[in-house]
């Protein structure tokens, strides 16, 4: 949530008096002798005030006439009082002017209401505290106005998404890039004024919330060019944090590390990854800068502090492992010494670290989750699909090999923390960056996906099937959901699968090709034709319930049932086409 941004003046945080919108607080007329001359003027002309009782023909007594100038003097309790209560209906009922002309009466009328309040009190205050209060009430207004403009542009983008839910018009691709643009233009304003840092942190919300949109949902064909994009202005967002001396505290340090991350995802999409590593290290070595600040404090690092630093150095982490697990194994071409490949089936069987890759996720991290989470980044892609299943499109060995790793590494990984000596799972609800050997049920579900995905059949049958029992005794939408998801594309694998590939990781201890389960699978999916009737009919269940699937799942399902569909269209009408020919060849010879 966005935080709300609070004022320094003490006309701020105070509710305004219940008036209706075309009533604003009222003002004392003004006296002949304050239109005389200007309250500056004649306050300049005039001795020091001496406090004496005002007859009828002289102006009204200054604030020192009623005691010392402090919080109980009446004049300036007044003068508070009216200015707050003037704010306050400004904050409360801008908004309920739409039109222009509705606008122009509201701003007409606070303008108004403003100057006379300042016309009637500023002879009677002293210059120190009328110069003090001018400048804060201006202040206020600025923050009113900062306020405003970017509830506007939020506002509008919500509109934008509420009329197009994924983005695929260009006109909506270019409303949000111009709302990212007014977003940028209210933060370099705002950004040299250090109490205004609130409008800072909110922008770097609003700019985040927006670019993940686009980097995930926008156009396919101009997606590289709207991730370009999009890294602008998240790094724009990231270096305002760190330009912001009071947005460099440990308490905002998780924001900063998940705009880092951000940045980093969003160079690997560009295909850009050796600056995705690059950010990652600077933002390390970032975060530890700050470390160095809190251990030089006189106060000592508490818990939750800890829990702050552990939580985005394992951000950094795993983005630095996405690309340094793939790089450390290419091949140096100027090297003609064959390598000795290591046995990755016979390797499975033998104690942790196996690998490579295991021995580097024990370098770089220290337990069962943050190692899970390092794997989950290093095999996904965002440029591609669930039900673009094959092997990592490389001529590299080495690469293919590290992927197998990686799937060997997050098989272990779940079995020690998610399955039980009885061989059953579970997942408690756990964040992956907390200093514990549990895996959440998310991190599982993606980690399944991914091996559906990359063809790995025998290790996504047995992890499917044992989750799918878990998941069957869960009653919340997101449990139902994946098994939603974990279903169909149990029902779809014979059809992608047609030569029965196993992969290369081996199935779990656990799983047997016996099981009952398995069994009414195999029984249904017996056949080709049998496959598409039961994948239409759970489709068809799916998209008719309260929790369904995930979109891209059902869609790349539907395409991919289009496929089939066509062919045998095909058929049915050359079949037609040939019959009718056939027909009229008879009728000619007769």
């Amino acid at each position: 949530m966005a935080a709300q941004g609070t004022s320094s003046s003490p006309l701020s945080g105070t509710s305004a008096t219940s008036t209706s919108p075309q009533e604003l607080p009222s003002t004392t007329p003004l006296t002949s002798t304050a239109i005389s001359e200007s309250p500056r003027e004649s306050k300049a002309s005039s001795p020091s005030p001496q406090p004496q009782r005002a007859s009828p023909e002289d102006p009204l007594p200054i604030a020192a006439f009623y005691g010392p100038l402090d919080a109980k003097n009446p004049l300036l309790a007044s003068f508070e009082k009216e200015i707050r209560e003037l704010l306050g209906f400004m904050k409360k009922k801008q908004v309920l002017a739409t039109t222009a002309e509705e606008k122009h009466e509201f701003h007409r009328r606070c303008a108004t209401s403003l100057f006379n309040i300042w016309t009637k009190y500023a002879p009677r205050l002293p210059d120190d505290y009328y110069n003090e209060k001018l400048l804060k009430v201006g202040d206020s207004l600025c923050q009113m106005k900062f306020h405003a403009l970017s509830a506007k542009n939020i506002c509008n983008y919500q509109l934008l998404c509420d009329a197009d839910v994924n983005l695929q018009n260009k006109e909506s691709v270019s409303q949000c890039l111009s709302i990212l643009f007014s977003l940028r233009l209210i933060m370099e304003v705002a950004l040299p004024q250090e109490h205004l840092c609130w409008i800072i942190f909110n922008g770097t919300i609003y700019i985040y919330t927006i670019c993940r949109k686009l980097m995930i949902v926008g156009q396919i064909i101009i997606k590289m060019a709207i991730n370009s994009i999009a890294l602008e202005y998240l790094l724009w967002a990231s270096m305002c944090m760190e330009s912001s001396v009071s947005l460099l505290s440990v308490r905002y340090l998780t924001w900063r590390a998940t705009l880092y991350t951000a940045v980093c995802q969003c160079y690997y999409d560009c295909q850009a990854g050796v600056h995705g590593e690059a950010f990652a290290r600077r933002g390390l070595a970032k975060i530890d800068e700050l470390r160095q600040l809190e251990l030089m404090s006189s106060s000592q690092s508490q818990d939750e502090s800890k829990r702050y630093f552990r939580e985005a150095t394992i951000k950094m982490a795993v983005m630095i492992f996405k690309r340094g697990v793939f790089e450390s194994r290419r091949k140096v071409k100027t090297i003609f010494r064959p390598k000795i490949r290591l046995n990755l089936k016979e390797a499975q069987s033998l104690p942790w670290p196996r690998t490579i890759t295991d021995r580097l996720l024990d370098e770089m991290f220290d337990n069962s989750a943050s190692r899970f989470l390092a794997v989950l980044e290093a095999l996904s892609d965002p440029n591609r699909r669930i039900l673009q299943t094959g092997p990592v499109v490389s001529d590299e060995v080495e690469l293919r090999d590290v992927v197998s790793e990686l799937f060997i590494a997050g098989k272990e990984l779940l079995i020690i923390s998610s399955i039980g000596p009885s061989g059953t799972i579970g997942f408690p609800n756990t964040p992956l960056t907390e200093r514990t050997n549990v895996i959440s049920l998310d991190a599982a579900v993606k980690f399944i996906k991914l091996a559906f995905t990359y063809e790995e059949w025998g290790l996504f049958e047995s992890l499917a099937m044992q989750l799918i029992y878990f998941l069957q005794r869960q009653d919340d939408p997101q449990s139902k959901q994946a098994e939603k998801d974990l279903t169909l594309l149990i029902a779809i694998e014979p059809l992608i699968n047609l030569k029965k590939n196993k992969g290369l990781i081996l199935p779990l201890d656990s799983y047997k090709e016996g099981e009952s389960a398995q069994i009414y699978l195999k029984h249904l999916l017996s056949c080709m034709s049998v496959s598409l009737i039961i994948l239409v009919h759970l489709l068809h269940n799916f998209c008719f319930q309260d929790v369904q699937p995930d979109k891209e799942i059902v869609v790349d399902m539907i395409m991919f049932l289009w496929q089939k569909c066509k062919l045998g269209i095909q058929k049915i009408i050359m079949s037609r086409n040939e019959y009718k020919k056939f027909t009229q060849k008879i009728h000619s010879n007769k």
